[in-house]
């Protein structure tokens, strides 16, 4: 190590400052040497470009404010990409920010725009990047990633959506809502794919209801400009025409060029990398260097939400500061904040394997909250195993379904029993009353 890397020796040094940011503040709290290092804005996507953006527009849309009212509140919450306050909050927590895009040089140094900065314990937190899809002629046409749609103050008039997932399904609601004419383009036979069937069709029944044209099945397969804006030919041989494409098919781990392979730290360029229950990084070999390597958040590949992010990031601050703690992935929410709004949590029906699942489900219209609210759309299905009597998975669509579930992940989370889960009384008039004759027939089933 050179004597500059020396001088700027620190007990852990964090890339990334989305998760990151939570490691390296309490783990200078508990006296440790940090330094984050951050290319871009300290806090990561979701303050910026992603959770925060879009869920101030969706509440926006859901109270008609302008197009022009919704952009300047969502301006206002992030700062107007103003990270000063959130960098200043590290200082005084006494991290070091390195701005600058971190590479591990060899064992126990990171390099960041020319300087050496030594480590003990590494943590990589650098998050995720859009996945562009394999579209003939895409790169000769006007797109935006989520990123660039959720900063900008434009209002497309034809938009084509490409992806029907969490994120195109939320930004075909923004679009369609301040009035775009919105077109969402999803090779899958339903949105969100991979959760019961239910879900995808409640959510495309309330995106149609605001206008937006949903091409289910089909894929894009190639994009040219034409006089008027754009043009997206179908799989089927249909064809949109429209002024921008905004591209919403997935984001891959951000390991790239950081230098990993160096210390000997296990990497798939699609899945990122891989962790133990610890958050510690899976090494090559035993033998390698550099294992003192966490890594936390989208790179881990591992349920890429922000809360999940925020629960790996306190993972690793326990066992960096030697309390050994293990994450639990059981329970983890997937949310897409439509109106209605979606909730799903542990097993999916469509992935459960090797379990004898039962499942009881329940529509919210018959609640009096439904009627209370003027909407009866959505529905909540509960999944259990019969040999455990436990439930392990749950999904609903419907007003404000990611406040009432939690009390169903934690009982996922606890293994609560279902007899002890049928004894629970919900206030009137609630949604979370749609429970209980769901859990009576799964009690019933076992």
């Amino acid at each position: 190590m050179t004597d500059d890397a020396q001088d700027r020796r620190y007990d852990v040094v964090v890339l990334g400052g989305g998760s990151g940011k939570n490691i390296a503040a309490e783990l200078a709290r508990a006296g440790r040497s940090v330094a984050l290092v951050e290319d871009r804005l300290v806090g990561g996507e979701c303050p910026y470009f992603a959770c925060m953006p879009s869920k101030t527009l969706l509440h926006s849309a859901r109270l008609g404010e302008t197009w022009e009212h919704a952009v300047a509140r969502r301006d206002e919450v992030t700062r107007r990409l103003d990270d000063a306050a959130t960098a200043a909050q590290m200082a005084e927590a006494g991290v070091t920010v390195v701005r600058g895009r971190g590479r591990v040089v060899r064992p126990g140094v990171v390099e960041v725009e020319g300087a050496e900065y030594g480590y003990t314990d590494l943590v990589v937190a650098t998050g995720s990047e859009p996945v562009r899809p394999p579209v003939e002629g895409i790169d000769e046409v006007p797109t935006w990633t989520s990123d660039e749609a959720l900063t900008r103050p434009d209002l497309p008039r034809r938009l084509v959506v490409l992806g029907g997932g969490a994120v195109g399904c939320e930004l075909t609601q923004i679009y369609a809502a301040f009035g775009s004419q919105v077109t969402l383009v999803e090779p899958a036979e339903r949105l969100l794919a991979s959760e019961a069937p239910f879900v995808g069709e409640t959510l495309a029944d309330a995106l149609r209801r605001m206008g937006a044209d949903l091409r289910l099945g089909v894929g894009a397969t190639n994009a040219e400009r034409t006089e008027t804006g754009l043009r997206v030919r179908l799989s089927d041989g249909n064809h949109i025409d429209a002024d921008r494409i905004l591209i919403a098919t997935g984001r891959r781990p951000r390991v790239a060029d950081l230098g990993l392979e160096t210390i000997g730290v296990r990497i798939d360029p699609e899945r990122g990398i891989s962790v133990d229950a610890t958050c510690h990084a899976e090494m090559v070999s035993e033998a390698t260097d550099g294992t003192n390597v966490w890594a936390a958040g989208d790179v881990t590949g591992v349920a890429p939400y922000t809360h999940t992010a925020n629960y790996q990031a306190a993972v690793v601050v326990s066992n960096v500061l030697g309390k050994r703690r293990e994450a639990d992935y059981r329970a983890i929410p997937r949310a897409v904040y439509t109106t209605p709004s979606v909730y799903a949590v542990g097993v999916s029906p469509l992935a459960a394997s090797g379990l004898e699942l039962i499942a009881a489900g329940y529509d919210l219209s018959g609640t009096a909250r439904a009627a209370v609210e003027d909407d009866d759309r959505g529905r909540v299905e509960l999944y259990a195993d019969r040999a455990r009597g436990v439930l392990v998975g749950a999904a609903a669509v419907g007003l404000y379904a990611e406040e009432w579930m939690s009390e169903i992940t934690l009982a996922i989370r606890a293994e609560t029993p279902l007899r002890i889960l049928t004894d629970v009384v919900h206030a009137f008039p609630t949604y979370g009353e749609a429970f209980e004759p769901a859990l009576r027939e799964l009690a019933e089933q076992l």
